[in-house]
């Protein structure tokens, strides 16, 4: 072969040595490249993975038994405890653990003693499930059957469960819209048993251990048990007796009025401790499960309403102490007032020509409540508002307060100003309401109401909140003696207690309900009061929404305060006197 031909062949001996060489250094590469991906995958594994991993297979050998702690109790003001904790038993049932034999004995064993349905329980029972439960939360003489008929495969687990104290009513237990309920998972609900979960649930302890794959216990360490911490219990400003007697009164008086519902609060003057909280119609928190949750809803702080003419006693206080009125400032009355370019109107539209602002409360005239308004002036009445606590939550300790703030001072048109001076076009809850009044019974301060005393063994904080000063002693003594008149002379006459009739204060309330943004022939009707009058032991509103008083059918006056709330009203202080020995002053 010529030298010529050996040269025209190496180009190609070249590119084959210089491909060999690429494909070496590609693999080389590769091989890194995978190296490097497995180190890295090792590196996540056994690294950034290795406390979730360990935990997962410490899991798969670890026993946990959590221990409940046992829920607070809850008192009256008298120690009567309202709520309790009851010892009861849940059934469960081990499928796999029965045998074909044994499935009927063990469905009509459980169907005879708890009531459960037979066909539905064949059905697990024919299953390949470990474990499923067949009734929850049943008492001891059933569980003590079930243990007498020592059916294979099923077993029984300890629980406690609430109970709730029975009410007035059949059905209801004593304060249920007040203390709420605790459903299955330990959870309060409504009232107070869910504003103060924390406080009454405690923490619970656990056991913890780990076993081998011979189920024998494996001990790691000290820290494989913790005892539960109980919940506190709480002492409350109620007084069962005088809520048992509200509840009384209040379901008698919503279905003599044949009324919608109705409501009553009870206050402390002096703490702002409620004393009695009341709604009707109510249910049974022994029962929950089987309740309309439309009744959980409490109408005492959850539903806003017009209080009417209950507002007069803040507008006309107000006006008292920022000196623009007297009680015997005499003003002309004609019947109606035109504020922006509405004529507002007496509720009897009657002229009553010159006439004192005690005559204007004994009466409840919305004339005057404007003119005192107008008086003091729309900034100056806005504060008051703010003053007696009608322009903020209430701030009671108790879930679920409902709150619709006012605009602003500079945004209230001249009408809203004229309506809220006598307890319409403005919407409050009656914790409120109830609050606002309370001032003038407690000489002048506003009280924070509350329901809870102690917890534990600690004093409620909001106790050792300050009262602050609304109005003068002088104001509020004032307005104390024109509230008397109103229950002597005026629209207060059907509440009078035998005894207290020159010593017993109140005022009447009447509002129509808007509907869709119009007033309507239905109303609200109330009535607040104290007594002794000059020092007053509690201050109470009675609410009832829509009346039907006999004969009001082609006349919504009918049902106003005097006819409806304030016979309720009447009754719960009678048993209070009774009850509390409370003697007049005078």
């Amino acid at each position: 072969m010529s030298t010529r031909a050996l040269s025209a062949r190496r180009p190609g001996t070249v590119d084959r040595v210089g491909s060999a060489r690429l494909r070496v250094v590609s693999m080389l590469v590769i091989a890194v490249v995978l190296a490097g991906m497995v180190w890295s995958r090792l590196a996540y594994w056994q690294v950034a993975e290795h406390g979730r991993l360990t935990m997962q297979a410490q899991e798969q050998y670890r026993e946990y038994v959590e221990l409940p702690a046992l829920r607070g109790a809850i008192f009256d003001r008298n120690l009567t405890q309202l709520v309790v904790n009851t010892t009861v038993y849940s059934a469960f049932v081990s499928p796999d653990q029965i045998a074909a034999a044994d499935r009927d004995r063990v469905a009509t064993g459980l169907s005879t003693v708890l009531g459960v349905d037979k066909t539905k329980l064949m059905g697990v029972l024919e299953s390949s499930a470990k474990f499923a439960y067949v009734q929850h939360r049943f008492p001891k003489a059933q569980a003590d059957q079930l243990r007498a008929l020592k059916l294979p495969g099923v077993g029984l687990e300890e629980e406690t469960q609430r109970a709730y104290l029975p009410g007035f009513t059949a059905g209801t237990t004593l304060a249920a819209n007040l203390l709420g309920f605790v459903d299955w998972n330990r959870d309060g609900k409504y009232g107070l048993e869910q504003q103060y979960q924390k406080a009454l649930a405690g923490t619970a302890g656990y056991i913890s251990s780990y076993r081998d794959l011979s189920d024998r216990e494996i001990v790691l360490g000290s820290h494989t048990h913790q005892d539960p911490v109980n919940g506190s219990d709480l002492v409350l400003s109620i007084d069962a007796n005088v809520q048992y007697a509200a509840e009384e009164a209040l379901a008698e008086g919503v279905k003599r009025d044949k009324a919608e519902s109705g409501s009553v609060l009870i206050m402390d003057p002096s703490t702002g401790g409620i004393v009695a909280w009341a709604d009707y119609p109510s249910y049974s928190a022994n029962n929950f499960t089987q309740t309309d949750p439309a009744l959980f809803k409490d109408n005492v702080l959850s539903y806003l309403y017009e209080p009417g003419s209950v507002m007069k006693v803040v507008t006309l206080s107000g006006a008292i102490n920022a000196g623009a009125i007297t009680p015997s400032t005499v003003i002309n009355d004609p019947g109606y007032v035109k504020v922006g370019g509405y004529n507002i109107y007496d509720w009897d539209y009657r002229n009553k020509g010159n006439i004192d602002y005690t005559y204007v409360l004994e009466h409840s005239l919305n004339v005057g409540a404007m003119k005192a308004m107008l008086a003091e002036g729309h900034d100056a009445y806005y504060k008051n508002l703010q003053a007696f606590g009608l322009t903020q939550p209430s701030g009671v300790d108790v879930a679920g307060e409902s709150y619709v703030p006012l605009p602003s001072a500079s945004q209230m048109q001249d009408s809203q100003y004229a309506t809220t001076s006598f307890g319409q076009g403005i919407d409050v809850n009656m914790v409120q309401m109830l609050s606002a009044v309370n001032v003038v019974a407690n000489g002048g301060k506003y009280a924070p109401p509350h329901l809870v005393e102690r917890i534990g063994n600690q004093v409620n904080p909001l106790l050792l909140q300050p009262q602050r000063q609304v109005v003068s002693p002088a104001t509020a003594a004032k307005m104390t003696t024109m509230m008397e008149q109103v229950v002597q002379n005026g629209s207060g006459w059907t509440s009078r207690i035998r005894g207290f009739e020159l010593d017993q204060a109140g005022k009447t309330g009447t509002s129509q309900i808007p509907v869709n943004g119009k007033y309507t022939q239905s109303v609200w009707a109330s009535f607040v009061g104290f007594l002794p009058a000059q020092h007053p032991k509690f201050t109470m509103i009675v609410v009832i929404r829509k009346p039907n008083y006999p004969g009001s059918e082609h006349d919504w006056t009918m049902n106003d305060g005097y006819l409806t709330a304030e016979p309720i009203w009447r009754q719960i202080a009678l048993a209070m006197v009774s009850d509390w020995r409370i003697t007049p002053d005078r």
